[in-house]
Formats: structure tokens, sequence, C-alpha cells
């Protein structure tokens, strides 16, 4: 199961992140997502653990504690949402541009 944790101290790294979680289950994986350009922490990450109670567990026991001076924001992660459309399309018949036809 995958766990959205928010309001990460940016100097927290991906090995920080894993050994919170590890006192209440097994993780996965643990990454702290960072700029691409900048190389520096985004404040959030994401931890995997392998069954849906460890994870529950731990977020009822992380979420809003402190770490590092900062209060965590610990919840299950959601899916990023996908609308479907997409930027860039012409959309609709548009090709008529307020009466302009030459017939």
């Amino acid at each position: 199961m995958d766990i959205y944790v928010g309001n990460l101290p940016y100097q927290a790294g991906d090995q920080q992140l894993k050994e919170l979680f590890e006192k209440h289950g097994t993780v996965t994986s643990a990454r702290v997502i960072v700029d691409k350009f900048s190389g520096e922490s985004k404040g959030f990450g994401f931890v995997e653990m392998p069954t849906k109670d460890e994870a529950i567990n731990a977020i009822k026991a992380l979420n809003e504690q402190d770490f590092m001076g900062r209060k965590l924001r610990v919840n299950e992660s959601q899916p990023k949402p996908r609308d479907g459309g997409g930027r860039g399309g012409r959309g609709g018949d548009r090709g008529d541009r307020g009466g302009n036809r030459r017939w």
C-alpha cells in the first residue's frame, strides 16, 4: 500500500523516511520527492508497505506527529487524477471563425 507523507523537513532524505516508517512495519520503498533541476526536496514523499494493516497502523501512528521539527501529514496515497482531455486540442468544429465562409 502506498502512503503519502507531506510536510517533510527539507533536510530529510530517503533513508530517514524509511527508518521512521520501519518502526511501524516492513517498508518496501521510501522516497522523498526532489526537484529535478535543483535536486532539493519538495517537502513530501511516498512510502510503500507490503500489507494494508501495517500501512494503516503507520498512518495512524505518524499522522500529525513531529518529525525533525515539522508536523507530518500522513495518509493513503491517492492515484493521480486523469481527466483524459489533455491540452492543445482544437475542440469541436472551429473552422468557421464567425461567419467568414467564402462560398
